[in-house]
């Protein structure tokens, strides 16, 4: 009887033993998935940073080669207008909340606008 209940006693050490290693093993193996896929994210992170940089360096290029020199402010104002406008936000709308007249805002937004007849064309001449 002693020595049934000791190697039963044994027994379970033993598969206590085992499945501390199993478990090891697992959690080297997950730790290493997930260190494949935070690598990767970052090589992602890096080639959109590259990419942000490379647009930002050519719309100053553009810029400069145009002639037009827009102060930091005037660049932010330009750029929240130009989305509004691309949200179909109104003329009205965006002058409401920008604080300015909406005469200004057509002003600004003209060379961004166009008008139903020539979408049409475009979309036709495809």
């Amino acid at each position: 009887m002693e020595w049934t209940l000791a190697g039963l006693f044994g027994f379970s050490v033993l598969l206590l033993i085992i499945s501390f290693l199993k478990t090891a093993k697992a959690t080297k193996v997950e730790k290493k998935g997930i260190d494949l896929v935070h690598i990767e994210v970052m090589k992602e992170i890096n080639d959109l940073q590259e990419s942000i940089r490379n647009i930002e360096l050519d719309i100053e290029v553009v810029m400069k080669e145009a002639g037009v020199q827009l102060s930091p402010k005037e660049k932010v104002f330009m750029r929240e207008i130009l989305d509004l406008y691309k949200r179909n936000y109104s003329i009205e709308s965006i002058a409401e909340k920008k604080q300015v007249s909406a005469d200004e805002i057509k002003e600004l937004l003209a060379p961004y606008m166009t008008s139903k007849d020539e979408r049409r064309s475009i979309l036709n001449a495809r």
